[in-house]
């Protein structure tokens, strides 16, 4: 039952993440996703993975937050409580499969490996992939602000 009020959450802030004109509701709604990401790490038991997630995190909100709040063109109209209720309940919808079925069972192979071995030794490419895209993306954000700060100055 944790494991699907997760995937809910997950799900549900990661579609605000997308759809959110407001650029500080939208980097909110993306530590949510970054948050629900590592408590599912958890509950299947890869801490490492979760605090690794978290900290990734932490670096990404915060140079997304300054560049979005440098970047970020100010909308000039409040956002509609009619737009966001609505994509809540769009990602409710996209999350009933996460409710419904069931991916911890049984899948007819016996294996002994726990899901924290499984990602760091097995899936350990992906996860060094992940934090150089996580990388790659804090550096364009860097040489964007560094230009946005040479066209100023001039």
């Amino acid at each position: 039952m944790i494991f699907e009020i997760l995937a809910v959450g997950l799900i549900i802030s990661a579609i605000l993440a997308l759809f959110l004109d407001e650029v500080i509701y939208a980097v909110a709604a993306l530590a949510a996703t970054f948050l629900f990401t590592a408590l599912i790490y958890i509950e299947n038991g890869a801490i490492f993975a979760a605090i690794f997630q978290f900290a990734v995190g932490v670096g990404t909100l915060s140079i997304l937050f300054l560049s979005g709040e440098m970047l970020g063109d100010k909308p000039k109209k409040k956002i509609s409580p009619q737009r966001t209720g609505a994509l809540i309940g769009i990602g409710a919808v996209l999350s009933l499969p996460a409710i419904f079925i069931n991916v911890s069972g049984s899948t007819g192979t016996t294996s002994n490996l726990d899901f924290g071995d499984a990602l760091w030794n097995v899936r350990g490419l992906d996860v060094l992939l992940q934090a150089l895209v996580i990388l790659t993306v804090a550096l364009g954000i860097a040489i964007v602000l560094y230009e946005k700060k040479k066209k100023v100055g001039q």
